[in-house]
Order: C-alpha cells, then structure tokens, then sequence
C-alpha cells in the first residue's frame, strides 16, 4: 500500500483528494493537514510514501517545506498556478496536477509514482503540464468554444443564466453559480456578491464595498464576502 499525506489548505481539495485516494485500491490516506507546519509533525508521526502537496499556502510555501525536507517521500504537486510547475521538476516531483484535475488525470500521475516507487525513474513519462490546462466548454457566436479558466475576468448571475466576461462578449451558460464556484474556487477565483465570482489576478483594487479589475470594471463586493474578498486579495 502507498501511503498518502495531503498537505493542502482548501477544504474542497481535501474532499477531492480523499475520494480519489479511496477510490484506489493500492493507496491509503495517512492524513491530511492545512499547512506545511502541520505537515513536519504528521510527517514525524506517521509513515509517508507519497505527499499531495500544495504550493500556495499560510504559514509556508510548499515548495520551500519541500526544499527543506532531508529525505522526501514521492510527491505530487497539486495546485491552481501553473507558473511553479519547473520549479517543482526541479526538486524532482514526480508530477504536478493543475486544479481542478480528473479521475484519469490522476491515476496517471499515481501509475508515476508507482514506478518511481518500484525503483524505475529512467521510463517515468515527462510530468504533464500543457494538456491539462482547464477550460469550460461554451457556446458563442460561431458555435461551441473552449475557453480556458485563466481568460474568465469574472461571472455575473443574470436570471437563469450565468454571464462569464472572458472576451469582449460576455458567454452565456446554465451552469449554476454553485457549480461555477465548485469548478473554479481552487483555481484563484473568489466569490464576491451573491451575483459575483471573480478571478483574483483580474482585482486591480479593493476599497469599501466595491473593486475594480484591471480591464476597468467596477463591481460590487457585499459585506457577507468582505473578509475573504480581502483574504484572496493579499495573496494574489
């Protein structure tokens, strides 16, 4: 059996993990802990062959916790920003899951870390990291179109629909905002308004009840959503 520790803040990635791993007959959750900290005195306690390992996180960045690790267990990276993935090769990780991941996406990385396991690093394929890139499938003007999460500036509830701004016509879908937050939340958006989701990296500034993104638009932030508004804010 292949022991697992997730190390990962979000609690929805928690549940994702958690049920990826009791769907695989020949991996066990260990544990699972919130931050880099908790994760030193988990890793002393229990055994460890494999970490699922966060990057953004409080208390400690994951990839300085793996750089401080004198002999580290397996790991898969599993996070929204794409941008530290060679970094993370670069500390040997057998491969990086960008959120949100599939169930195929992530035995793939486990059949890795089987290998890497059974002692056979030199025929482990190259960690995935441009065919994974997430993206929702919607309809626009000549017909269905992939759009990606990091072109979504943000989504507005308009009736009984779900208006998405990632070009200059805003996408129409029957996605609810429920589903939208569950696909798109580990990814860097941040639910604003009950009639709001936006990505982080679109907040140009936060002031009083309202924000404005980097292409100018203002919208409303409800005082119910202030505090994590805020939160996401200082770490984007």
């Amino acid at each position: 059996m292949i022991r697992c520790l997730i190390v990962d803040d979000e609690p929805v990635a928690h549940e994702i993990l958690e049920h990826y791993i009791l769907q695989t007959p020949d991996l066990m959750l260990a544990g699972k802990v919130r931050n880099p900290i908790a994760a030193f005195a988990a890793m002393h306690q229990l055994q460890v062959d494999l970490l699922f390992l966060d990057i953004n996180m409080p208390l400690m960045n994951g990839l300085d916790f793996l750089k401080s690790l004198k002999e580290p267990p397996a790991v898969v990276l599993t996070t929204a920003y794409a941008a530290h993935a060679l970094e993370g090769f670069e500390l040997d990780v057998v491969d990086y899951l960008l959120k949100p991941f599939s169930p195929e996406r992530f035995e793939r990385a486990v059949s890795k870390v089987r290998r890497v396991l059974a002692g056979d690093k030199t025929n482990v394929p190259q960690p995935e990291t441009a065919v994974d890139v997430p993206f929702l499938m919607l309809k626009g003007r000549e017909g269905l179109e992939k759009v990606t999460y990091s072109q979504i500036r943000y989504i507005e509830a308009a009736g009984d629909y779900m208006k998405i701004y990632a070009g200059p016509q805003p996408y129409l879908t029957l996605l609810t905002m429920k589903e939208l937050e569950q696909l798109l939340l580990p990814a860097g958006f941040v639910r604003i308004h009950r009639s709001f989701l936006v990505a982080c990296s679109a907040i140009r500034v936060l002031g009083g009840n309202r924000l404005t993104l980097t292409d100018g638009t203002v919208l409303p932030v409800s005082q119910s959503y202030r505090q994590q508004v805020m939160t996401a804010f200082r770490q984007e």
